[in-house]
């Protein structure tokens, strides 16, 4: 009877499974973005002079995010877009349990005007949006 029992209870698992399979790896938390910012520089782990516009003679801007839970070791891009047009993509690497990163751009006199940047996974999906401008 328990034999029957344990056959029973191994097999509803393995069709929940199939159902989300992340359940095989024991594997629920979801990769949550908690901090996205655009700022002129990092020091000491702290994002300095946060904003949305940033004269081109700062000479670089910084966009730094945290994600809390890291469930797996995960890749990320910063995809950072002017006037519309893909400029620069960053691949990052997380690591669990959770992992805060950045990537930076020098700027140029050409770079003044709009600017957006996206976080996304390996699949396409947008995780966070940032909008900036680059100014005199």
């Amino acid at each position: 009877m328990k034999t029957r029992g344990l056959l029973c209870l191994l097999t509803i698992m393995l069709l929940s499974a199939l159902f989300d399979p992340r359940l095989l790896e024991g594997q629920t938390e979801k990769l949550t973005l908690v901090q996205d910012v655009v700022c002129e520089e990092i020091k000491d782990g702290v994002t300095i002079n946060q904003g949305i516009a940033f004269p081109v003679g700062t000479g670089r801007v910084v966009c730094y995010t945290s994600f809390d839970p890291v469930p797996r070791k995960t890749v990320i891009y910063h995809n950072w877009y002017r006037k519309d047009e893909l400029n620069t993509k960053i691949r990052l690497v997380l690591q669990p349990p959770r992992w805060a990163t950045y990537s930076t751009i020098q700027l140029r006199e050409i770079d003044k005007g709009p600017w957006r940047i996206e976080i996304t996974d390996t699949e396409g999906q947008v995780l966070g949006i940032l909008r900036f401008s680059i100014t005199d």
